[in-house]
């Protein structure tokens, strides 16, 4: 079928697959190097617990056959080889029918991690990575040129994303129609970025510019994507553009590089196309079978994005293969950050000496200007944040995390930026307090070098030691 390839589309589709698969191994790096804390067999969440109790068929995963934590280590690792070698162009070296199941490997892997991965696991991107990685599967390589109805399909996945989100903040918090959210954002966001800071502090009315222009890109632009070249280039650019300036302005994991990926192939990239056989007919079969597929299960996520009572992020099949996607449907205006602390007193007292844990991404210090982690994702920091909104949030595994401190459990204390007590020395007490954090001004950035400004609120956890910890768990 003449019409099934688009010759000039073969650049677009080199410069995906290689964007692709570099997200993937940041997002299995990110596993194999947090998971012991977070879900291994002493971890906060361990995966032993949750395949005992979650069936296969609700959460299908490798580890509902086996788990141990060098089990996980080696899928996690394997996952980090296959991306570097996908990476380096390892498909193109492969014929059309073997390319095809080594990218279905990272997909599959990845599918494994995230089915267990609970609490941990549980935003949009970690479905939008899966969405995208196995109809990348089925673009094909340099045995044949890129399919028509897999381009379209990661079009469809885009315009779901930017259209969705948009929908989700209309319908949401009246800051998005009244053009005021970024009056906070910046300084509400889960993990700011070294910028962050700068950008709250432009100009109100450059604020709502920026509402309303993202209104534009996230309601219009995306419609334009099926229409002729170069529209739909000029609507991809634009989308990289506004994902671009996100970037800059907070740490979000790899959701603004997912999104950037995806826009690659709507781009035409200029470049001679080298000359291909047309796809064998087990391939065309492969690929409109599978695209039907994807095109039923679509049928929920677009109910649920014209629905008056539209969610975000969620997954209709447990394969992750179509999903809804959206964020910051809501935002806040305060930021609260929980402080944890620990003492070596025998007696904890209000006077006692207090020792403050350091985390990596989330704010603590008022003095510790935030660094940039992006699209690395640092998942308890995220979590931390919710936390702060509500203890509701941290049920499941902020006990895990005070026991683990209490232990100077090496795996959770890499996790962190810094510890204040001796690898030998455990703290006997810990607690943690709720603090409202703001950004200071530029008079108070100049007189004292803080970059925040932080205001006692209550107390969130009492001083606990470890058999209270154990006692509650």
């Amino acid at each position: 079928m003449h019409w099934f390839t688009a010759d000039d589309y073969w650049l677009s589709r080199l410069v995906f697959q290689r964007a692709l698969a570099s997200v993937y191994l940041v997002a299995f790096l990110t596993a194999a190097l947090q998971f012991r804390a977070l879900l291994g067999e002493r971890g906060m969440l361990p995966i032993p617990r949750f395949v005992a109790r979650i069936p296969f068929t609700r959460a299908p995963s490798l580890f509902h056959l086996h788990y141990s934590d060098r089990f996980f280590a080696g899928c996690a690792w394997t996952g980090a080889a296959v991306s570097a070698a996908l990476l380096a162009g390892a498909d193109s070296l492969l014929p059309l029918w073997a390319g095809i199941p080594l990218w279905l490997l990272p997909w599959a892997l990845y599918l494994s991690v995230v089915n267990v991965g609970q609490t941990w696991y549980a935003f949009g991107w970690e479905s939008l990575l899966l969405e995208t990685g196995f109809l990348a599967a089925f673009l094909g390589n340099d045995a044949v040129a890129p399919p028509v109805v897999v381009l379209f399909l990661l079009r469809w996945i885009l315009f779901r994303v930017e259209f969705g989100a948009g929908l989700i903040k209309m319908r949401g918090d009246p800051c998005w129609r009244k053009l005021t959210c970024l009056y906070y954002h910046h300084e509400t966001q889960p993990m700011p970025g070294p910028l962050s800071w700068f950008f709250h502090h432009l100009p109100k009315p450059l604020h709502r510019v920026e509402v309303a222009a993202n209104h534009v890109t996230q309601l219009v632009v995306p419609v334009l994507l099926f229409t002729p070249q170069p529209i739909a280039s000029a609507a991809a650019a634009l989308m990289i553009v506004t994902q671009l300036w996100l970037v800059l302005s907070g740490n979000f994991s790899w959701l603004n590089w997912i999104t950037i990926v995806l826009a690659l192939p709507a781009l035409r990239i200029p470049g001679s196309a080298p000359s291909v056989p047309p796809a064998p007919l087990w391939y065309e079969v492969l690929v409109l079978a599978v695209a039907a597929l994807l095109l039923f299960l679509s049928y929920h996520p677009v109910v649920n994005m014209i629905s008056r009572r539209q969610v975000m992020n969620r997954s209709f099949d447990p394969l992750h293969l179509v999903n809804t996607y959206g964020a910051f449907g809501s935002v806040s205006r305060v930021r609260y950050e929980v402080v944890v602390e620990g003492t070596l007193d025998a007696v904890p007292r209000e006077d006692s000496d207090w020792r403050e844990y350091e985390f990596r991404g989330k704010p603590g210090d008022t003095r510790h200007w935030p660094r940039q982690f992006a699209p690395y994702h640092l998942r308890l920091d995220w979590l931390m944040w919710f936390a702060a909104l509500s203890p509701g949030y941290a049920g499941d595994w902020f006990g895990g995390l005070v026991e683990r401190l209490l232990e100077n459990d090496r795996d959770t204390l890499r996790l962190l930026r810094r510890s204040p007590f001796p690898p030998d020395t455990p703290p006997r007490y810990v607690r943690a307090r709720l603090f409202r954090y703001r950004y200071t001004t530029w008079h108070e950035l100049r007189e004292s070098g803080a970059c925040w400004e932080r205001t006692y609120v209550r107390e969130y956890l009492p001083p606990t030691r470890l058999a209270a910890v154990a006692r509650r768990s």
